[in-house]
């Protein structure tokens, strides 16, 4: 599922393929990703207009044209971004495609099609779309963190993926955050002590940085993301063989050395 390091190397693909770039053409090849906004109403706001600077609030891209509008986009769990041409061949899962002066060609692309695209005509829109969605895990401070895990009761890796807490976190992330700071993903948020809701955000946001510089949650050998899907997963600090539930509906993943219950 792309999370926000995924979402962010997307808006880097937004911004190197598109931005400035007059839109010759869109091609919606399946309406099922559109919402809120028919192929005939995209296509007539879009063509002609230019990709402005794009923008990212947790898992959402806005990109954003010369005269106020925004296509919003979610990519579920499925979706990608790509720059190519218009001659590159089309593949099965290529929803809309968006021709660009200069030989270049954005397309979303979604195998499962579980979210898609919105056409914000305003800020006041883009504003409504992003209701309910916390403030992104990339910039959220020490103090607003800490009050959202000490007001919510459910369980921490429950919290932590709740995008109206803190927008951007998924699974993966979650479980290698708690993994690094030592706390176990079925204790209680608001039971957290001081101490631990600090170094939990400090090892969010060191986590955050590595894997936007990666571009994606990376699967290497020193984090717990690299050894979740081994035969016999073991945790890479400890060695302990690594603990796997189901946490609201979620596969987790976590060392029961590093991340004792009480913890």
């Amino acid at each position: 599922m792309p999370e926000l390091p995924d979402v962010e190397e997307f808006r880097k693909v937004l911004e190197s393929c598109a931005k400035g770039r007059l839109i010759q053409r869109v091609d919606v090849r399946d309406a099922g990703v559109l919402h809120e906004v028919s192929v005939r109403r995209l296509r007539h706001a879009l063509e002609g207009r230019r990709f402005g600077r794009p923008e990212r609030h947790g898992k959402w891209l806005l990109a954003h044209t010369d005269d106020g509008l925004t296509v919003m986009l979610h990519f579920g769990m499925t979706g990608l971004l790509v720059c190519g041409r218009p001659g590159d061949e089309i593949e099965a899962h290529d929803r809309v495609l968006f021709t660009l002066e200069g030989d270049r060609q954005l397309r979303y692309r979604d195998q499962r099609k579980l979210r898609g695209l919105w056409l914000a005509d305003d800020d006041s829109d883009v504003v409504r779309l992003l209701d309910g969605q916390g403030p992104d895990a990339m910039a959220v401070d020490r103090e607003e963190f800490e009050t959202a895990l000490a007001s919510h009761r459910g369980r921490v890796k429950t919290v932590l993926t709740d995008q109206s807490v803190v927008a951007g976190l998924g699974n993966l992330l979650a479980d290698e955050i708690l993994w690094r700071a030592g706390l176990s993903p079925t204790g209680r948020a608001n039971a957290l002590t001081e101490p631990e809701r600090r170094r939990l955000y400090t090892h969010m946001r060191r986590t955050l940085r590595s894997a936007v510089t990666a571009g994606r949650v990376p699967p290497r050998d020193s984090w717990l993301t690299g050894h979740r899907d081994d035969p016999a997963p073991a945790c890479p600090r400890c060695g302990t063989p690594l603990n796997r539930s189901r946490l609201a509906s979620r596969t987790t993943v976590w060392c029961p050395h590093c991340q004792p219950d009480g913890s």
